[in-house]
């Protein structure tokens, strides 16, 4: 008899650690892992490397070990910033975790090189590229100067910062007031009258503009300082 249970306890000792892994918590690292590397898989390719860091998670937080892969997504309507929320998920046991990542680029960009007020027109002068790392993506952040043309700051920015496109605005290429030509294309002519923008306008923008000689408003595109170009 006690033989016989000697060797019952002994079976159970061998088991026990296999029964303790299996109900063992989901590795909370391993659901960080997911949600970065399925992060840097979706982001589309560009200049420069992304870098995507996931938050810890609470210790508190005991999920069921997954008996498969985890699988990753995006919350519907969600779009790369430089903060994201990955659902890091499980089918067996189903459970779904969202995890809070960070998102950086590394890349070459132009930064200012003194403190510029708004409304100011940037040169090459005022810029020089850096490779550093950056919060988002890539596509938000200004990489060459010839990107600068035609565009001013809309705010006070200080030197030192990474232009991107939120800092800068269009110019004004036509404004409020200002004479300009309407030219229209009437059976394969070219008709022209003269007009007065009644609002400002941006290149290839939509105006408003009275014709001065109908004393009609019409509506047509900016073609350049001084022509709008009307659909009949």
């Amino acid at each position: 008899m006690n033989h016989r249970k000697l060797r019952i306890d002994w079976i159970l000792t061998l088991l026990a650690p296999a029964a303790a892994l299996a109900q063992a918590p989901q590795p909370l690292d391993a659901v960080r892992l997911t949600a970065e590397q399925f992060l840097v898989a979706q982001v589309p390719e560009g200049r420069g490397r992304v870098h995507a860091s996931a938050e810890a998670l609470d210790p508190r937080l005991r999920l069921a070990r997954c008996e498969q892969e985890l699988t990753a997504h995006l919350p519907q309507a969600a779009g790369f910033a430089a903060r994201v929320s990955v659902g890091v998920s499980c089918v067996s046991p189903r459970w779904t975790v969202y995890v809070p990542v960070r998102v950086e680029s590394e890349l070459p960009v132009l930064v200012l090189r003194n403190a510029m007020p708004r409304n100011a027109a940037i040169g090459p002068g005022d810029v020089e590229i850096r490779t550093q790392r950056v919060p988002g993506l890539a596509s938000s952040y200004i990489g060459s100067v010839e990107e600068l043309a035609g565009r001013h700051l809309k705010r006070p920015v200080p030197a030192g910062t990474a232009l991107t496109a939120e800092l800068l605005a269009a110019d004004i290429l036509v404004r409020r007031g200002q004479r300009v030509t309407l030219v229209a294309s009437v059976g394969g002519l070219e008709v022209r009258a003269q007009g007065e923008a009644i609002q400002d306008a941006t290149p290839n923008g939509r105006v408003r503009v009275l014709n001065l000689t109908s004393r009609k408003v019409v509506e047509g595109q900016v073609e350049s300082r001084d022509i709008v170009r009307v659909s009949l």
